[in-house]
């Protein structure tokens, strides 16, 4: 019964099969490996954008943070959720990695507003040289309260953006999640919604560690690249990064996992609804955030179950649930037994 989160499931068989194949022998370094052409290639075939930069980070907090370095100067803020990942748990690595550029936070329980997000940059006087100048805009999906930007909500976000001339950032960590939830192609939610960088996850939906950072402008390779370098994120023995990536594209691998995982949140909620619980935000992808009796808490701690607690007022507590894809339904129903 362990909801704590995504991150903590297994790699999936497929995954490590990929890894087991790509140690045999020898493989040259640092991304020049065979099976980074596959990844490649594979990613710019799923997210139909053949002249995209491609390049594998082993963890989320590298993605966004040298990807946002790549396009923020470090006398510039980066507009973002309040409740956005990088500002709640990333330790300042985008504000390090960008030369100490500030986060700009929108005020908001889950996710940003156009409106909110026009009045913060538009507060940034550009000829003022007394104050931080504008810089990129964050975006992220799944938001950290389980919620998914519909196509029109990211469009209208990122026509803010582009009112300034301002790039777009979206924070994938779970991407996956949000592609099968909207059911709409990579393209659509990214590239064709304005979005001009991407982390697309794969370490919370079936991979051992690997996030690959897709560049819909290719002028911004290059200074990736020496950031990754100098940021000590370049892996000398890339081909297992890559050998991960080329497993979750397999087949379209990253879309059944994900699916998994919110199927599985799915058959959670409606257990949950049927028990009375409450929710804090609409599940949408593969994370509930749920408000049940102090008493029925301490049931499920007793019994083992494993999640993150969020508050507690004595009376009640309020829960995150998170489903990986390989979470059992019999552990889910054993979860929801002790309400």
């Amino acid at each position: 019964m362990f909801f704590a989160s995504d991150n903590a499931g297994p790699a999936h068989p497929q995954i490590m099969q990929r890894v087991m194949e790509a140690n045999e022998g020898y493989a040259l370094p640092y991304g020049n490996d065979l099976l980074m052409d596959e990844v490649r290639a594979g990613i710019r075939t799923t997210f139909e954008a053949p002249d995209a930069e491609v390049f594998l980070v082993a963890t989320g907090t590298a993605a966004n943070a040298l990807a946002l370095a790549s396009y923020c100067q470090p006398w510039q803020v980066i507009f973002c959720s309040e409740v956005s990942h990088i500002e709640e748990d990333e330790c300042n690595a985008p504000e390090f990695f960008a030369g100490a550029a500030k986060l700009k936070l929108i005020a908001t329980d889950d996710k940003m507003t156009p409106d909110a997000l026009r009045a913060a940059i538009a507060r940034r006087a550009p000829d003022d040289v007394h104050t931080a100048q504008r810089g990129p805009v964050s975006i992220t999906q799944v938001t950290e309260r389980g919620s998914v930007h519909g196509l029109e909500e990211l469009r209208a976000l990122t026509g803010v953006a582009k009112e300034f001339d301002l790039p777009v950032h979206m924070d994938g960590a779970r991407f996956a999640n949000a592609i099968v939830a909207l059911g709409c192609s990579a393209a659509d939610m990214t590239w064709r919604a304005g979005v001009d960088v991407v982390s697309f996850g794969g370490t919370k939906n079936g991979c051992m560690g690997v996030e690959a950072v897709v560049f819909f402008d290719p002028s911004k390779s290059w200074e990736f690249q020496l950031r990754r370098k100098r940021g000590a994120h370049l892996f000398s023995k890339h081909r297992y990064l890559s050998a991960q990536m080329a497993g979750y594209l397999q087949d379209d691998l990253w879309k059944k996992t994900a699916q998994l995982a919110n199927d599985n949140c799915a058959h959670l909620a409606a257990g949950l609804r049927n028990k009375g619980a409450e929710f804090v935000h609409e599940p949408q992808a593969n994370m509930i955030f749920t408000r049940f009796p102090v008493p029925v808490h301490h049931k499920l701690r007793d019994a083992g179950a494993t999640y993150n607690l969020w508050s507690d007022d004595g009376d009640s507590v309020t829960a995150r649930l998170v489903c990986d894809w390989s979470i059992s339904r019999e552990n889910i129903d054993r979860f929801l037994s002790h309400f």
